[in-house]
């Protein structure tokens, strides 16, 4: 089977932005965060995203600023690529090809033009075995540039960013991995190494978990799985090293960090506390607690002003000195799972699952950002390990977004189970949903699916649940007596329904409504919700159905799904026999609900493949094998803003849908065409140049109005306007582009002078048209005078005119006729009274 080579696998929305330790700038404006395959730039301010920096084929494993230009920054890449940027324009300057896969990256200000990258001793992404290479940056005038100098510095160390550390300037290097800590000093060029027993008396684990240098002192800060700190000395001799121990945290340090100063120490943990520790008096410490989730990260700006914290929720703090919190940037909520399905919000076409605990969260994909979250146990969570607290594990829209059905349930004990379904309205005014009815123990045991009637035309609204209990559930939508049905409406059960004892595991509604399948283990039974009769039973041992899907638009006469018998089936509805089959494994059945199209999602040797196909055809439009590793077992389709005019008909089935799929390792990825990623890079490389202001409200209304001064301006008077040389795209250029990435001043001289200079043979030919204009203009002075003796030397003197206007351009030539045929007739009047 052909594979598409021009469509690839990316993070695109939602990326983490807690996967790498944030970079905050010299002025305390500007936050970085690695984010998938790009940098974002925030604004520590206002916490919006600036700047979005595209380049990178694969993730972005390391946010750098450069020591020697506060204004540039490095990001590193599992591409093998290091890229030098301008992240104040967003402008890519450099591409350093290191032809490894780099999984962090350091540098100091002691060492100028060389940068320190992790790679694989091998080569190769399994491997557990990495080396830390010292990269020298050759300076060359390309933008892509094949860095050749490489030397190992340490041979063994670990893949954590937060393992690795410059001290006292640059003078040596600290590296922890598992037991041991190694030192290495660059002028000597000798290595010290350090070991610790796995278990010390009371059972702590030490463990290496992080390590921060301290900036001015022969110090080294070292983080364990105990919870405890480590301050090490005296290093430079093996014999001689002491260490004291600090301990507050119950658990692993995650992160330590110094300030530049080096008068403080920043740790923290799954406490969700930021502990700072005074440098030579740890016995004072100051706390800034709930700060919502387990710290991962901990950074400093340069002049100490802010610190920033990330978070296991994919969430970064930005603290004013670690005095109080003055913004949050919220990233997709990154659970251990998600148990609800990925749902579109047919409203505000935002991304839809599990959020915090208790909550759902609203995420808009084409902005990049959280919308809100909605709080549905309306429980106080509480952080304790073992503790059976309520969870949401189902949820569903309707299809105009006005209704929202969750399930949340609470497990105690083996025989214990809580149970509430809760179905939500959309608020115009709050513009949000509100609980609408509670419906306690909705079966006796778990729900195992949940789906609305999506018919656009149906006179109510239905909604269909499933249990492990036997049975499934249709609730309707009523609206009480002497009331409006928008007011006091809520919900009841309207049918039980059942099938020879037999455990329902899927349900799903038909396009039009007109159709409910429900699996019953092997059996899939066909009802109609109008009557509640039960049509049909289609079978196709052997295993059990644990997908079920309806084919839109053309396809609705089909009936798919997949069985625990690594079979996908496809029934047609109007001879309600088996259309075909193929023996797949597959994970996860989807269908686009703006096409026929569908995707299957199968697992195989540890990985996941790819296909998207019609089920009218046998040949798919889409197969890419080994998408991700793991099995895939959330996606969805999301509509996009604007369609794609893709005219490969492997790409297709991109132009109306976005697909969206969940990783084992809770990234959200999705796919993209080469033609959309240049533009998207085309977009991104536009400078703001100063004749358009910032995108404020303001400019959105002042943006309106000049477009409308332009639609209203003739068109004759905006041709007849000259350039000035000032609106060149030279001048643009010089003046726009900031100075430290400007070519020289020999390059750009000549360019700059030719953009001042008018063209000789422009200037004669401009001469020349103004000089027939004139003699035109005298002869047609000539010709009225004569045209008010006699009505044939009018006619006679207009056709010399046209015949002399014949050698004017094509242009000047017809406005000619024209004043000629209006003069004629304006003035013919005069004639007859003569003649009279």
């Amino acid at each position: 089977m052909v594979e598409h080579g021009d469509i690839r696998v990316v993070h695109r929305g939602g990326s983490k932005i807690n996967f790498r330790e944030p970079v905050i700038t010299n002025d305390s404006k500007f936050l970085l965060c690695a984010s998938g395959e790009s940098v974002k730039v925030f604004s520590t301010s206002t916490e919006e995203c600036i700047h979005d920096l595209r380049g990178h084929t694969d993730l972005v494993t390391g946010v750098l600023l450069k020591p020697s230009n506060h204004l540039q920054v490095f990001s590193c890449s599992a591409d093998g690529t290091v890229r030098l940027w301008d992240f104040t324009d967003g402008i890519l300057i450099k591409t350093y090809v290191i032809g490894y896969p780099i999984h962090s990256i350091y540098a100091s200000a002691h060492h100028e033009g060389v940068i320190f990258v992790v790679t694989p001793i091998r080569g190769d992404k399994r491997t557990e075995l990495f080396q830390l290479v010292a990269v020298h940056l050759p300076q060359s005038g390309d933008q892509l540039v094949e860095t050749r100098e490489l030397s190992a510095v340490l041979s063994d160390v670990s893949s954590n960013p937060a393992a690795i550390d410059f001290g006292r300037g640059g003078e040596y290097i600290a590296s922890a991995k598992g037991l041991q800590l190694e030192v290495y000093f660059f002028k000597k060029q000798k290595a010290y190494r350090f070991s610790l027993k796995e278990h010390n008396k009371k059972g702590g684990k030490n463990t290496f978990t992080c390590i921060s240098c301290h900036p001015k002192d022969d110090c080294i800060a070292t983080g364990h799985e105990d919870g405890k700190i480590r301050l090490w000395r005296n290093f430079n001799h093996k014999k001689e090293y002491t260490y004291s121990t600090l301990h507050w945290h119950h658990n692993a340090v995650s992160s330590l960090c110094f300030t530049p100063e080096g008068t403080n120490l920043l740790s923290g943990g799954v406490e969700s506390v930021l502990v700072q520790w005074r440098y030579n008096q740890e016995s004072q410490k100051d706390f800034l607690p709930r700060l919502g989730a387990a710290i991962t990260h901990i950074a400093v700006s340069p002049d100490g002003a802010l610190f920033c914290t990330s978070h296991s929720d994919n969430k970064v703090t930005i603290i004013q000195s670690c005095v109080k919190v003055s913004a949050v940037i919220q990233g997709l909520v990154k659970g251990e799972s998600v148990r609800t399905d990925l749902m579109v919000d047919p409203r505000s076409k935002s991304l839809v699952l599990n959020g915090k605990p208790g909550h759902l969260q609203f995420y808009s994909l084409q902005r990049d950002k959280l919308l809100y979250n909605l709080d549905i146990v309306q429980q106080e969570f509480i952080h304790e390990s073992g503790l059976q607290q309520f969870e949401v594990v189902k949820a569903a829209f309707d299809a105009s977004g006005s209704w929202l059905a969750t399930v949340e349930e609470r497990k105690q004990k083996v025989a214990e189970l809580e149970l509430n379904l809760k179905l939500w309205a959309f608020d115009e005014q709050t513009q949000s949903f509100v609980l609408n009815t509670t419906i306690s123990a909705p079966h006796e045991d778990q729900i195992t699916a949940m789906c609305f009637c999506h018919a656009a035309d149906s006179q109510t609204t239905m909604l269909v649940s499933a249990s492990k209990d036997g049975h499934f559930k249709a609730w309707q939508l009523t609206a009480a007596a002497h009331t409006e049905a928008d007011e006091g409406s809520s919900w009841s059960c309207d049918f039980v329904g059942a099938y020879h004892s037999l455990v329902p595991e899927c349900c799903c509604f038909s396009a039009d409504g007109s159709l409910l399948a429900v699996s019953f283990q092997e059996v899939v039974t066909v009802w109609s919700p109008a009557s509640w009769e039960l049509l049909t039973t289609l079978s196709q041992p052997p295993g059990a159905v644990r997908n079920l899907c309806f084919g839109r638009l053309s396809c609705s006469k089909y009936l798919l799904g997949t069985t625990a018998g690594n079979l996908l089936c496809c029934w047609n509805l109007l001879t309600c026999s088996l259309e075909w089959s193929t023996s797949m494994d597959v994970s996860l059945l989807l269908a686009d609900p703006l096409s026929e199209n569908m995707a299957a999602f199968c697992c195989q040797a540890g990985n996941t493949d790819l296909f998207v196909f019609k089920p009218s055809e046998p040949r798919p439009l889409f197969s890419r094998k080994a998408i991700c590793s793991g099995k895939v077992t959330r996606a969805v389709f999301a509509p996009r803003e604007e369609m794609l005019e893709s005219c490969e008909e492997s790409s297709q089935w991109l132009n109306r849908s976005q697909l969206y799929f969940l990783t084992q390792y809770m990234d959200l990825m999705t796919f993209t065409t080469k033609a959309e990623e240049d533009r998207l890079m085309a977009a991104s490389k536009q400078l703001v140049i100063d004749d358009s202001v910032a995108m404020t409200p303001f400019y959105l209304l002042l943006g309106k109005h000049r477009q409308q001064e332009n639609q209203e301006e003739p068109s004759g008077a905006s041709a007849e306007r000259t350039p000035l040389p000032q609106g060149s795209v030279a001048i643009k250029e010089l003046l726009t582009t900031p100075a430290h990435v400007l070519p020289s001043t020999s390059f750009l001289c000549s360019m700059f002078v030719q953009s001042l200079l008018v063209s000789v043979k422009e200037t004669r030919e401009e001469n020349k048209l103004a000089e027939e204009e004139m003699e035109s203009e005298k002869e047609e002075e000539d010709s009225e005078g004569e045209m008010e003796t006699s009505s044939l030397r009018v006619t006679q003197q207009s056709s010399v005119g046209v015949e002399d206007a014949e050698s004017e351009t094509a242009l000047t030539k017809a406005q000619v006729q024209e004043l000629r045929r209006v003069r004629k007739l304006d003035h013919s009047w005069i004639t007859g009274l003569l003649d009279s």
